[in-house]
């Protein structure tokens, strides 16, 4: 049986979900104001021919219709980033502020780090922390290359993270990757329940030691590209004695509840307030997204 199915239950017009597996991901960008205006590179766009549409729900994302988008000069000059669409979302749901202290729990390769402080007009600090030394060059690569002057990168294991005083904090954590399956559809061939059991206990571990280094009132976003509740829900079930959450939402873009039941389980009602965003509702991949205030 498809181990999508497992999951037919909990996602709406499911045999559509289906269906857009075997569909293209459309090549999205994101603009890098961080070194180009936002209307500057659009125009440089038309006048290069480069065949573009801006998304109706976040003004810096374009999809691009160039079958490798990051051969074009205006990515070399990190005029912009090559991003998928939804992994966007969680940096504008943190919403980093200029001035602000922020801890990028696990950075590589450095699209939401990058993100983080564009938002912050390279004001203040991001900490991208990164465990695996193969996968900090290209985190090193990708904010040299976008100009985020103001991001210092740190490796250690997440859960060990040492002490610091911050204001936000992003956990975009390691998963089982199930909305990278129109990427890679060999993806649902190596996901089972074991595997979302153990890596849930890596991202609770991840996601106690965020709200822990957070400040009080300080915003943690948890997110994840899988469906799978043993990954999401049920990980950030385990700090809602230290945090309380928020409704994730944007203007444009459609996302369905976090799950309240799995499995007979019944779970906080609070979790509604998490987003899964599902790629036939959005044409994207999928994407889970909570935020957190730390009590």
């Amino acid at each position: 049986m498809d181990y999508a199915e497992r999951y037919r239950e909990i996602i709406p017009e499911f045999d559509r979900f289906q269906e857009i597996q075997s569909c293209p991901l459309a090549a999205t960008a994101r603009i890098n104001e961080l070194k180009i205006d936002r209307s500057r590179l659009l125009e440089r766009l038309r006048v290069g021919g480069i065949s573009f549409e801006q998304l109706g729900w976040y003004s810096h994302g374009i999809r691009l219709s160039s079958e490798k988008p990051g051969k074009l000069l205006d990515y070399m000059l990190g005029f912009i980033h090559i991003q998928e669409e939804v992994s966007m979302v969680p940096p504008l749901i943190l919403g980093p502020l200029p001035g602000e202290r922020v801890l990028d729990l696990c950075a590589s390769p450095g699209g939401k780090t990058t993100q983080i402080s564009q938002m912050m007009k390279n004001q203040g600090l991001v900490v991208a922390n990164e465990p695996s030394l193969s996968r900090i060059s290209a985190l090193r690569s990708n904010c040299e290359r976008l100009g985020a002057l103001n991001v210092v990168i740190t490796r250690y294991d997440g859960r060990q993270f040492p002490e610091i005083d911050v204001d936000r904090v992003l956990v975009d954590a390691p998963c089982s990757s199930e909305g990278r399956a129109r990427r890679d559809p060999g993806i649902w061939s190596r996901c089972s329940p074991k595997r979302s059991q153990d890596l849930a206990a890596l991202q609770t571990g991840l996601l106690k030691r965020a709200v822990k280094l957070a400040k009080p009132g300080g915003v943690i976003v948890y997110s994840t590209c899988t469906y799978a509740p043993e990954e999401n829900e049920l990980v950030v079930q385990s700090v809602l004695d230290s945090a309380r959450l928020e409704q994730v939402a944007l203007p444009g873009l459609k996302e369905c509840p976090g799950l309240t039941e799995w499995q007979g389980r019944i779970l906080s009602d609070e979790l509604k307030l998490c987003a899964r965003y599902y790629p036939h509702q959005n044409d994207t991949g999928g994407f889970f997204v909570a935020r957190l205030i730390k009590e």
